[in-house]
């Protein structure tokens, strides 16, 4: 195990130091270092501190922890892997993500999920414990978005226009949700015996992750939303 002191480099110096090392890393003293663990695989790393935008973009399979909050753009189009944030995260998490998994433990900014996308057996999935805010999977065309919105007091559990574009994958959240007003191209409804048992798989690694009951969580009525079509928009482009 390796220990960088990352308080006084750049994200340049921070990001080759960690390429330098071999194994297993710990990163102390993080204050918005951009781009920490980029397209890595094959390792574990902890981050004390606030990383920067882009943390673990286009991850290849290694396990980042940060045991703070972070940035924007969280697993920006990571392919395999997990990310796990002890707090918030800014906007636009899982741009483009392709694979792998992130669990955050508090809320999530804007645009979470945009562009979320799967193929074959790659299934990307984030779990999102707190509340989302407004774009929740804006073009969403694969993968599974959770979001559980314990904590989040008065809050709505998602912001204005979510699944805006949404043409693929699937979303739970936690609760009935009849206040929220979702796009006409997908179906909200409650989560059945199906729907359940393939949620408690993502809920019982993200209590475990989190210290958290994983029954508790899950006494409580889901909502799944799904797209009504895998092409909602093919009216725009092909002549009747």
């Amino acid at each position: 195990m390796t220990t960088i002191d990352a308080a006084k480099l750049d994200f340049k110096e921070l990001n080759q130091k960690l390429r330098d090392t071999d194994g297993d890393a710990v990163l102390s003293g993080c204050c918005g270092q951009r781009f920490i663990a980029a397209g890595m695989s094959g390792r574990n790393i902890t981050i004390n501190g606030v990383p920067g935008n882009a943390l673990g973009a286009y991850l290849n399979g290694a396990s980042i922890t940060v045991n703070a909050n972070a940035q924007d753009a969280v697993g920006d189009t990571m392919n395999e892997g997990r990310i796990v944030i002890h707090g918030n995260i800014g906007d636009a998490a899982g741009y483009a993500m392709r694979g792998g998994k992130l669990m955050i433990k508090g809320d999530a900014g804007y645009r979470a999920g945009i562009h979320m996308k799967e193929y074959k057996e790659k299934i990307p999935l984030m779990v999102i414990g707190g509340a989302a805010g407004s774009f929740l999977g804006e073009y969403q065309a694969g993968g599974v978005i959770v979001v559980l919105g314990l904590d989040i007091g008065e809050r709505k559990i998602v912001g204005n226009f979510p699944c805006t574009g949404m043409h693929g994958g699937k979303m739970f959240l936690r609760g009935d949700c009849g206040d929220i007003k979702f796009p006409d191209q997908v179906t909200a409804q409650r989560a059945g015996g199906e729907d359940m048992e393939e949620l408690k798989k993502y809920v019982s690694e993200y209590c475990e992750l989190f210290g958290l009951n994983a029954a508790e969580v899950l006494d409580a009525p889901f909502t799944v939303v799904k797209p009504d079509s895998k092409n909602p928009y093919k009216q725009m482009y092909v002549a009747n």
